[in-house]
């Protein structure tokens, strides 16, 4: 492992502005959640499951528009989806901050509709600017900003909130955002490489691509996300069974920062890793936690999981841009991003289930079970003779 492939990536033209750009639109996006909750609670007076009605909302929106909006750009191109979204969402957060209830909420869902595909659209144009062999490495840098936003921003937004009020920094926050899509828009970064279709040149069918291995690795980004979402869960069940809730924030903190340095020495690696491997791997790695015996032997048993999942995410992206062709990414990337937000859902539900009726000890088992049923599954899938796939061109 060297830091040559960093040198080699960071010299392709263009890759270091987006990864700014990139970390300028996912802060305000990490904020966003844990100010609404905050919003909710404190400033309508209204309760934690009202605040979490909020959040569901918000999340199975952008989830449910995701493969659209990735459609979309592979039709359109990305300044002709920009515009409207960064419009309409634009004025819907414009308007949240100083209503009530449930005219937040209806706002909320109408933002998460229109909102603007930065996500896509950053990895997209990372995977479009890097060549092949700096792919891993490229999108592995944009996996630890991503990280280093999400240790970051709940700090800060929480920060100014107690000096300014929910209002007025949930406004700030969102026009921040709005300010950077704006920049992307102008920005206008390549979808497609030099020797790739520009979008809305051909259509292709989707059968050419929604093939079994296509579908095991959405499968395997969402179980992925039902392993961090049950684990964010189970780690307060824990804390509160030690007594140590106030120590809650330095087992995040860990597991966050094994995360940004797995990231990091992943996108070092000399070859790629399957993210059904890096699955099992984090499945297994998160069954340790449920025999923690404090608090900070469950903070350094995080940390050791949390090595992982900034990985998965790089693997399961890469592997969408090889078995998908390049005029159906948007559309892909689209689904893979709704695989990840649905697992988020469904882990800290289901996870809930199981510490309810047997405690936190159980509730780390039940995730990572489903991590390893199925990256076992995708194993197998991907192991598969290549014949049995329909072969992507990436002119196709």
């Amino acid at each position: 492992m060297t830091l040559e492939p960093y040198r080699r990536a960071l010299a392709v033209p263009g890759l270091r502005r987006l990864l700014v750009v990139g970390a300028l639109i996912r802060t305000p996006v990490f904020a966003t959640a844990i100010i609404v909750s905050i919003h909710v609670v404190t400033t309508l007076g209204r309760s934690y499951a009202e605040a979490g009605v909020i959040g569901a909302a918000a999340t199975l929106s952008i989830a449910a528009s995701g493969p659209l909006r990735g459609h979309l750009l592979d039709r359109f191109g990305m300044r002709r989806v920009v515009a409207p979204a960064l419009l309409l969402s634009g004025v819907a957060w414009g308007i949240a901050p100083w209503v009530g209830y449930w005219p937040l909420l209806v706002l909320v869902v109408v933002a998460g509709v229109f909102s603007v595909p930065s996500f896509s659209i950053i990895r997209q144009a990372i995977i479009a600017t890097t060549p092949e062999q700096q792919r891993r490495t490229a999108i592995s840098l944009d996996s630890a900003l991503i990280e280093a936003c999400y240790m970051l921003a709940p700090a800060i937004a929480i920060w100014a909130a107690s000096i300014w009020g929910t209002s007025i920094v949930l406004f700030v926050v969102q026009m921040t955002g709005v300010a950077a899509d704006a920049v992307l828009w102008y920005l206008d970064p390549p979808l497609r490489g030099e020797d790739e279709d520009a979008p809305g040149t051909r259509s292709v069918p989707r059968r050419q691509w929604i093939r079994p291995r296509f579908v095991m690795v959405c499968a395997t980004a969402a179980a992925s996300t039902v392993v961090l979402a049950g684990s964010d869960l189970t780690f307060v069940a824990a804390m509160r069974e030690f007594d140590r809730v106030s120590q809650l924030g330095i087992v995040l903190a860990l597991w966050a920062l094994g995360s940004l340095v797995g990231g990091l020495a992943y996108g070092a690696l000399s070859r790629d890793v399957p993210g059904s491997v890096l699955l099992v791997g984090l499945a297994v790695a998160t069954v340790p936690m449920a025999f923690a015996g404090s608090a900070w032997q469950l903070a350094l048993l995080a940390f050791v999981a949390g090595l992982l999942c900034a990985p998965i995410i790089t693997a399961t992206l890469g592997e969408v841009a090889r078995l998908v062709p390049a005029n159906a990414r948007g559309e892909a990337i689209g689904w893979h991003s709704s695989s990840m937000t649905a697992g988020g859902a469904a882990g800290a539900p289901f996870a809930g289930l199981v510490l309810d009726r047997w405690g936190p000890g159980a509730g780390f088992v039940a995730i990572a079970v489903v991590g390893v049923v199925v990256g076992l599954v995708a194993t197998v899938v991907a192991r598969r003779p290549a014949t049995e796939d329909v072969h992507v061109d990436q002119h196709a």
